[in-house]
C-alpha cells in the first residue's frame, strides 16, 4: 500500500509527536482505517517530507510519532504564475488541480470583462479557501511538499500592471509565434489566460502595454482549461522538468 501523504499546517520535525487536526485525523482513522504501527508521510510547505508512524489511532483522533525528515525534489526549476479569469462551474477546479499536479507554483484568480462569474464579499472569500484546499490536495496526490499560494482574485489590468521580474506570457489564437520558439531570460513566468469568450480588444491592447507577449499553441481554440493545462505543460516540457 502506497503510503498517505498528509497535509499539516504546523512546525514538523524529526523525533517529535504530532496530533494531527480534524479532518486529517479523519481521513487516516475512519476512511482509510489505519491502525497503529503503520506509516503516514506529512509536509508542512517548507519543501520537505517526514515520514512518520501512527501511536495512537481513535475515533477522533490520530497521533504520529516522525522518524525521518527528507528533502522533497519534485519542484521545476521554472517558477509559474498562473494568472487565471475565473471560470464557470467545476472547470476552476479542474484548472486548479491539474495546474498544481503540473508543478504551477502561484494562482491567482482573475476577474475580466468577459469573465461571467460573478462573486464578491463573503461568496468569493469562500471560493478562495475551497480553491486552496483542492491545491493542497493536489499536492498530497501528486508528492509535492511545496504548496501553491491561491491569492485573493483581483481584476485583470491590476494583475497585469503588477511589478515583476518574470517573462510574461498572454495566449493569443492570432499570436504569431509559438511558447517553443521563446527564449527564457529568467526561470520565473506570468502566465495569463482568459475566459471562455477570450480577452477583449481593449484587454489584449492593454495586455500588450503591460509587457505582455502574446502566443500561440496551435491551430484550434482551446478551452479555457484545456488551453491553461496545455500551455503549463508546453512550458514545463520546454524549460521546465517534463519530458
Amino acid at each position: 500500500m502506497r503510503v498517505p501523504r498528509i497535509y499539516q499546517a504546523t512546525t514538523l520535525a524529526a523525533n517529535t509527536e504530532v496530533t494531527l487536526d480534524a479532518d486529517a485525523s479523519a481521513h487516516i482513522g475512519r476512511v482509510l482505517r489505519m491502525a497503529e504501527g503503520q506509516a503516514i508521510s506529512l509536509f508542512n510547505g517548507d519543501g520537505n517530507d517526514y515520514l512518520a508512524v501512527i501511536t495512537a489511532a481513535g475515533k477522533k483522533a490520530v497521533t504520529v510519532t516522525i522518524e525521518q525528515c527528507s528533502a522533497n525534489a519534485s519542484e521545476s526549476p521554472i517558477n509559474l504564475h498562473l494568472g487565471q479569469v475565473i471560470s464557470r462551474g467545476d472547470r476552476m477546479d479542474f484548472t486548479l488541480q491539474k495546474s498544481v499536479e503540473l508543478g504551477v507554483n502561484t494562482i491567482t484568480p482573475l476577474f475580466s470583462e468577459r469573465c461571467g462569474v460573478k462573486l464578491d464579499g463573503e461568496r468569493l472569500e469562500k471560493k478562495i479557501q475551497q480553491w486552496q484546499k483542492i491545491v493542497v490536495s493536489a499536492c498530497e496526490q501528486s508528492g509535492r511538499s511545496v504548496v501553491p499560494v491561491v491569492r485573493p482574485a483581483m481584476n485583470l489590468l491590476e494583475w497585469c500592471a503588477e511589478d515583476t521580474t518574470a517573462v510574461k506570457l498572454n495566449l493569443h489564437p492570432r499570436a504569431q509565434h509559438g511558447i517553443g520558439g521563446l527564449s527564457l531570460t529568467t526561470p520565473r513566468v506570468r502566465l495569463l489566460i482568459g475566459p471562455e469568450g477570450g480577452l477583449s480588444d481593449d484587454e489584449i491592447a492593454m495586455t500588450e502595454q503591460q509587457g505582455f507577449t502574446d502566443v500561440l499553441l496551435g491551430p484550434r481554440v482551446l478551452r479555457t482549461e484545456t488551453a491553461a493545462l496545455t500551455a503549463i505543460s508546453v512550458l514545463q516540457s520546454r524549460f521546465g522538468d517534463l519530458g
